[in-house]
């Protein structure tokens, strides 16, 4: 297996740091290659601007375009081209980051911003009457697997169906639906720690057995049953979920998870 880290935390003595060299030692310890990208330690640039695209861009930007553009040409500056080879070398991405303000730190954010262009992670795939583009489902990164590993300063029954920070699956529904399943990545059911900010010395040998235990069994756990969008499912062109396909009782993001 070939294994991409995408690491965000600005404190490489962090839990998340912590987390991110056992996942390293783990995977190359079990005979698998990895790679990572700290995004703070490579002093990832955050932002979307017209130098991203250089000649391909236009006056007034237009981001989707001019970088689908820049990314046909082979154009696109040579950090970008290099974090977007190494998710096309992987097999199995994961993202290791703290759940800061109910999403991703921005760096995070800004690599997604900046890595997954038109013509890269969106915008490919037939458009027509039947089959409205290769995404959610399929696409330019399908075949890879990916997993968030994600530390929070709450305790779980703020992340639960009636805690007040509202259900984890659905915080991290846009991140895992939103912006891995839509080019195709099947997701793996997330590991997330809570009340992070209260763990001892002590207890952190029972965290780094579970996230041990994650990480050895990747290959062999059933990604998220997300609906496929050129499937069946969905009406197209108005991709709406087909009448009777919702489970008795479910709603919102719930919807489009078979089963």
């Amino acid at each position: 297996m070939k294994t991409l880290i995408v690491h965000a935390h600005p404190e490489p003595r962090s839990l998340n740091g912590s987390l991110k060299d056992l996942a390293v030692s783990t995977l190359e310890g079990a005979g698998h290659e990895v790679r990572v990208s700290d995004l703070y330690a490579m002093n990832w640039k955050a932002v979307v601007d017209a130098e991203d695209y250089g000649p391909h861009a236009s006056r007034p930007l237009q981001v989707a375009r001019d970088s689908g553009r820049a990314f046909d040409a082979g154009a696109l500056t040579p950090d970008v081209r290099a974090e977007q080879e190494k998710l096309l070398w992987a097999d199995t991405i994961i993202f290791q980051f703290p759940l800061w303000w109910y999403s991703m730190p921005a760096i995070l954010k800004g690599w997604v911003d900046r890595v997954f262009t038109y013509h890269f992670a969106y915008g490919v795939g037939e458009h027509s009457d039947t089959h409205y583009g290769d995404r959610f489902g399929e696409g330019t990164l399908a075949g890879r697997r990916a997993l968030l590993s994600v530390t929070t300063g709450g305790p779980e029954s703020h992340y639960a169906a009636r805690g007040i920070n509202g259900p984890i699956d659905d915080l991290l529904f846009p991140i895992q639906h939103g912006i891995l399943y839509y080019p195709g990545i099947e997701v793996l059911p997330p590991f997330v720690l809570y009340g992070t900010d209260r763990i001892t010395d002590e207890a952190y040998p029972d965290v780094a057995k579970a996230w041990q235990q994650r990480l050895l069994t990747l290959e062999s756990t059933e990604p998220i049953a997300f609906r496929r969008q050129n499937a069946g499912d969905y009406e197209i062109p108005s991709l709406q979920l087909k009448e009777g396909l919702e489970p008795t009782g479910r709603t919102g993001f719930a919807l489009h998870v078979r089963g």
